[in-house]
């Protein structure tokens, strides 16, 4: 992996080489992708879809040419199945209140995973409170995998829709997405997964794994900040209502009534993104030209380096330890009276030292809550990681550790 191609990786941090491991939270990104930034603004910056003239016509190709390239990239039957918001928390809102308003209704049941990101927990508690309806959570098991037969227990005639993330962003762990759904379109119940973390890590096909939504956020696919995409298959965007309304989502408008446009625009209320969506696509690219095969491998191995190390520091406890993961690992360290030194501090000490981590609840309170601690200490990975920044890591928690017992 080609490390300049990212220009951020030489900066330095309090006088030390960066050891960036925050990937989970946010990517950084490639030079192709920033000069694709100032070109887009330079020379071809103009509303789209609307505009006869010269600007807005090649505007309009590129982002609809980015369209097809993510419907491509996760294996989307149409570009109609692709809707750009503004991320995946846009995506799942978008979700709530669309397929809230079409299908649900008081006593229905929506099912999530106790792994979830606040983002796939709190939409659905807001349509559960709107409509009256249920929240039921998938437990997990002692080995803090998804409970399964528990799921399956949770199935019913009134469950409406399971949402679970295909990788949790606090563990790691890689559920079991494909037996998820199968089992949920047994009994005709449709499915989203939550791709934030597993897009950007794995070869994702949205048609292999038969999903009915997907969603994911480009910023951690080395690509912009403020766009995402919603993935629905097309018999269900057809069937369900817009969730924003306004400019370019319309057919006509009228005092009497308005009627809507065709998929995906339906869904697209105002001016796209359509910077970030070029750019989106110039991200996927340089993706694409090192292969996902071969970052999914690298990765891997770098998780399962990272994670052997840990373990040979006195008083770390990894989470989920042993299990498949994609890019993150959970840890916290214990003194030997038992107590826990606190991530925060940890966290504070390892920046000191220029390595970037996170600490706290990772947006996923709920997990963080039933493991019965204040957070864990997450690092996670990205193509231009290397086994020697592990190293690095791994000395600067050592000595942090020892400053802290």
């Amino acid at each position: 992996m080609n490390r300049q191609d990212f220009p951020i990786l030489n900066e330095q941090v309090y006088g030390k080489k960066l050891i960036y491991l925050d990937n989970a939270a946010t990517t950084q990104k490639p030079q192709q992708v920033i000069d694709a930034i100032v070109e887009a603004y330079s020379h071809c910056n103009a509303n789209i879809h609307r505009g006869v003239h010269h600007l807005s016509q090649i505007a309009t190709l590129r982002h609809e040419e980015a369209r097809n390239h993510v419907a491509q990239f996760i294996g989307a039957k149409s570009s109609k199945e692709i809707i750009f918001t503004k991320g995946t928390t846009d995506s799942l809102n978008m979700l709530a209140f669309s397929l809230g308003e079409a299908i649900v209704n008081a006593g229905d049941e929506i099912i999530v995973s106790a792994l979830e990101h606040h983002s796939n927990i709190v939409p659905w508690q807001m349509l559960c409170e709107r409509k009256q309806a249920i929240l039921k959570v998938i437990p997990l098991t002692q080995n803090l995998e998804l409970d399964i037969n528990a799921y399956k227990t949770l199935l019913s005639s009134r469950t409406k829709l399971v949402s679970v993330a295909h990788v949790s962003n606090v563990l790691g762990i890689i559920n079991p997405i494909k037996e998820i759904i199968k089992l949920a379109h047994e009994q005709n119940i449709p499915v989203c997964i939550d791709g934030a973390q597993s897009v950007p890590h794995l070869p994702v096909n949205v048609q292999e794994l038969d999903c009915d939504f997907l969603v994911c956020s480009a910023h951690k696919m080395y690509g912009p900040t403020g766009i995402g995409v919603l993935y629905g298959k097309e018999e269900w965007l057809e069937k369900l209502p817009p969730a924003q309304g306004g400019g370019e989502m319309i057919d006509h408008v009228r005092w009497q009534g308005t009627t809507y446009n065709q998929l995906p625009y339906k869904f697209e209320a105002g001016t796209p993104n359509y910077i970030g969506s070029y750019v989106f696509g110039e991200a996927l690219h340089y993706i694409e030209k090192i292969g996902r095969d071969v970052i999914a491998k690298e990765e891997k191995e770098l998780c399962e380096y990272a994670e052997q190390q840990l373990l040979q520091v006195k008083g770390v406890k990894v989470y989920a330890s042993g299990l498949q993961k994609a890019g993150a690992i959970s840890f916290n360290v214990f003194q030997t009276n038992g107590q826990l030194i606190h991530p925060f501090d940890i966290g504070t000490l390892l920046d000191r030292q220029g390595v970037a981590v996170r600490t706290g609840h990772h947006c996923a309170e709920p997990l963080i809550d039933l493991l019965g601690i204040p957070g864990t200490i997450r690092i996670s990975f990205a193509l231009y990681n290397t086994r020697e920044e592990v190293d690095i890591f791994i000395a600067a928690l050592r000595k942090a550790v020892m400053m802290l017992s």
